[in-house]
Formats: structure tokens, C-alpha cells, sequence
């Protein structure tokens, strides 16, 4: 009987050893989107102790840059937290731009997108 037992484990010993080798040749999954400090930055602005719109610019410009670099894509709300630092620096056409960027790659984003869209533009008028 222990003879058996024996046996019988042993003849899974290959098996295991096969699938802790290919589990281990696995490689992870590329994540979606690439997040980079977007998180950190948007926790900043939201918690009031930000930096000052230009240097936030500067940040997230340089994630974007390297996203695209990277072929990754950017986040959802990237584009339209990037509008509204635009905004409020006054570059109403990059503003824009953005917003209809944010809309472009969510179109779940767009009923909101359109609010800021027409509040922009009344704004302007």
C-alpha cells in the first residue's frame, strides 16, 4: 500500500514541476493605461496642498509625453484635469482641446465633457 502512495506521488512530481515552470515563464499583464503620478497629482490638487497650476502643468505634460513615448495610453480624466489646469492658467484654446480629447477617448466622459464645453464657451461670450 505505501509502495503505491509512493508511486502515485511521484508520478505527479513531472506534472508540478511543468506547471511551476511555465507559471514562471508567465509574464504579467501590461496595465491598461499608464498612471505614472496622475494619482499623486490629482490627490494634491483635490487636498488643497497642490502646487501651483504651472508646475502641475509641467508634471502632467511630462507624463503624457512619456505615455506616448511608451505607447501607453493615458487614464481616464487625464485629459480633462489637464483642461482644467489650462483653465485656470487662462489657455482657454488648450482648454478646450483637451476636454474634446478627454471626450474623444471616454465617450462615457461626454455628457459631462459637453457641460464644461458649453460653460467654456459661455464663459467666453
Amino acid at each position: 500500500m505505501r509502495a503505491l502512495t509512493l508511486k502515485a506521488g511521484l508520478a505527479l512530481v513531472p506534472g508540478l514541476a511543468l506547471a511551476g515552470l511555465l507559471a514562471g515563464c508567465v509574464q504579467a499583464p501590461k496595465p491598461m493605461y499608464q498612471w505614472g503620478g496622475y494619482q499623486d497629482q490629482l490627490y494634491e490638487h483635490f487636498k488643497g496642498d497642490s502646487q501651483h497650476p504651472e508646475e502641475q502643468l509641467r508634471v502632467l505634460e511630462a507624463q503624457a509625453q512619456k505615455a506616448r513615448a511608451g505607447g501607453a495610453a493615458l487614464p481616464p480624466g487625464f485629459r480633462a484635469h489637464l483642461g482644467m489646469i489650462y483653465l485656470r492658467l487662462g489657455r482657454d484654446a488648450e482648454a478646450r482641446q483637451q476636454l474634446e480629447a478627454e471626450k474623444a477617448s471616454f465617450p462615457e466622459s461626454a455628457q459631462y465633457m459637453d457641460f464644461l464645453l458649453k460653460r467654456l464657451a459661455a464663459a467666453r461670450s
